[in-house]
């Protein structure tokens, strides 16, 4: 039996406010937290989610894994998420790849793609 997507497990200095960042671009809300965790979802049955842990260390170069999300609208999609806090990010792609690149108010990459319908888009 092949095993099933949870969580992706994010590192953050301040968990909660990041936890509440990826709120607001993927409209989930906090379905648990405590001293050590908040984890977001669409709801507590949903899968996966996302886990935000607290970690003394400060991300020092580029994410090996990163989150890529499809909206209906790429340009008004980067104009909401930098809104909430994002900011641009350079990681090396050129200027007529069909994404683009934004870092999360802790420095984590994330791509924001042209609208996809399937995973063959």
């Amino acid at each position: 039996m092949a095993s099933s997507w949870y969580t992706l497990v994010v590192d953050a200095h301040d968990m909660s406010s990041l936890a509440r960042f990826w709120c607001g671009v993927l409209d989930w809300k906090v379905v648990y937290e405590d001293e050590n965790e908040v984890t977001i979802g669409a709801d507590a049955q949903a899968l996966p989610c996302l886990c935000f842990v607290s970690v003394p260390d400060s991300k020092t170069v580029k994410n090996r894994l990163h989150i890529d999300l499809s909206p209906d609208d790429q340009a008004a999609e980067v104009e909401r998420i930098v809104a909430l806090g994002a900011t641009r990010a350079d990681v090396g792609q050129t200027e007529d790849v069909g994404w683009v690149v934004l870092a999360d108010p802790e420095g984590n990459e994330f791509c924001v793609l042209r609208p996809k319908g399937t995973l063959l888009d």
